[in-house]
């Protein structure tokens, strides 16, 4: 991707990119990010060599998961947590509750989780309970969580759905009781989504502990968490993600913050580091650079990087918002991490080099050094992440604002537009792309569909008429919506 200027639209075909998915102990194989397959521009004698190389690959390190729009979609906005994804003629633009839908199927209970897919499955969280409390809605309201728990029996379970038709395969309740800490009133006690890397799926709840399944169903083993407050009794929401047969935990809170790596096989904590931090709500991120391979962390005190040991890389004081909800993207050899509290006079985007080590502090008055490609002041996020496609970075801020920025220089392309005029639109959903069209979904269950480029145009927007804040899962020829009842499966 050439990031020194917004491409225009429908230039050179995104190159298709194949993980190989070891089957046998590989370790000396490079990871599966990097094995790494481009299809464009080959010549039939190249494809017809590339068919006769994989088929040999295939024989020594098993399984093909697609990266972007293929068939396993495995944690939390997919693989590399920014959703551009390449271009298919197949994956669907127009949709309703009754256009385009292959099926739907009813979810109980409450859960923000989004659907993870590996093979013919689907997984979710939800928490079930019974009795007269308050339940989410959408819009800004109430600062402040619930000050005390619901005081009714919850079950917590998680799911696993038929790709082709919506079935459940398999549930199981792995904990109920009543529960121990609070929430905002917005939340869930399931809004963690799950994470798999296709031989087990690992299921958080963040405030309650982590449970491994097979992908048959059969329970592997827990790792129990001690519940802790969390600012404003929002609760938690952080979640999980896989790299090389290790599942990594981050739990920020008022208490004893930490960030944890976990054997995917066996549960056994490999490290767990004690961070001196406040609740943040950010997911981390896996940052494969040129140099190296980094943990990322986005939090109030500080921006935090890690080797895969937990040993401290670099830190930074961004001066962020109090609510550091967006998770941290990389493309264009830069990672990008914002925070963005609607209210805030200081909602700050950092663009950072790889190869940083200490502290990389921006002094006063300085908008880059060394490590800090740019900075600007009032281009964070609140709920959502950003989103950077062919050259443009996009940003849907929660009160329905639309922009674009330069991701090379941190240059505003065009200012905040107004998404919807007429109507409410609120968004905690983060946005994705494909087929030169940028997809924002609100809370109230719409998506607007707009032209990507360097100037603002929305096209359309599809209506499924109830709450929705979950991030959708795209896959070659579908994708997976979760409303607050139910789970859409959308194809032409």
């Amino acid at each position: 991707m050439n990031c020194g200027r917004p491409k225009g639209i429908g230039e050179h075909p995104k190159p298709v990119r194949l993980y190989l998915k070891p089957s046998i102990n590989s370790k000396d194989l490079p990871s599966p990010r990097h094995l790494i397959i481009t299809l464009t521009q080959m010549t039939i004698h190249s494809k017809l060599l590339f068919k006769f190389s994989l088929s040999i690959l295939l024989l020594v390190t098993g399984t093909i998961s697609w990266s972007e729009n293929g068939v396993n979609w495995p944690q939390f906005r997919g693989g590399n947590a920014n959703p551009a994804i390449a271009d298919n003629p197949k994956l669907p633009e127009k949709w309703s509750t009754t256009e385009n839908v292959q099926w739907v199927t009813d979810v109980p209970g409450w859960g923000w989780s989004s659907p993870v897919v590996w093979d013919d499955k689907v997984f979710l969280t939800t928490v079930d309970a019974a009795g007269n409390w308050e339940k989410p809605k959408e819009g800004l309201y109430n600062g402040r969580g619930r000050e005390i728990p619901v005081d009714e029996v919850h079950a917590w379970i998680v799911y696993c759905f038929d790709l082709k038709t919506g079935d459940v395969l398999w549930r199981n309740k792995v904990k109920e009781g009543k529960p121990e800490v609070p929430r905002h009133p917005k939340n869930t006690y399931a809004s963690e989504t799950p994470a798999t890397d296709g031989e087990r799926v690992y299921f958080l709840f963040g405030d309650v502990g982590l449970y491994t399944f097979d992908l048959e169903g059969n329970h592997l083993w827990t790792y129990e968490i001690e519940a802790k407050e969390t600012r404003n009794d929002w609760g938690a929401a952080s979640s999980p993600i896989v790299y090389q047969g290790h599942v990594y935990v981050l739990y920020d809170n008022q208490e004893e913050s930490w960030l944890a790596k976990f054997h995917g096989k066996t549960g056994k904590e490999v490290w767990k580091v004690y961070r001196d931090e406040i609740s943040s709500w950010a997911t981390p991120f896996i940052w494969e650079n040129e140099i190296r391979t980094e943990l990322v962390t986005n939090a109030k005190n500080r921006i935090r990087s890690y080797d895969l040991d937990g040993n401290l890389l670099w830190e930074m004081d961004g001066r962020m918002s109090w609510a550091c909800i967006a998770t941290p993207i990389s493309e264009c050899g830069l990672l990008y991490v914002n925070s963005g509290y609607f209210s805030d006079s200081h909602r700050p985007v950092y663009a950072i080099k790889p190869g940083a080590r200490g502290d990389i502090t921006l002094a006063e008055n300085e908008e880059s050094n060394d490590y800090v490609a740019w900075y600007h002041p009032l281009a964070g996020n609140y709920n959502t992440s950003p989103l950077i496609y062919k050259g443009i970075y996009y940003s849907i801020l929660d009160r329905g604002s639309f922009e674009a920025y330069n991701p090379a220089t941190g240059e505003q392309i065009y200012s905040q537009r107004k998404i919807n005029d007429k109507e409410r639109a609120s968004f905690t959903c983060s946005p994705w792309a494909y087929n030169d069209k940028v997809f924002c979904l609100s809370e109230q269950g719409e998506t607007y569909v707009i032209e990507a480029g360097t100037e603002f145009n929305l096209l359309y927007q599809n209506s499924l008429e109830e709450m929705v804040m979950s991030v959708p899962a795209i896959l070659d020829d579908k994708i997976l919506i979760r409303t607050v009842s139910k789970l859409y499966c959308i194809g032409e």
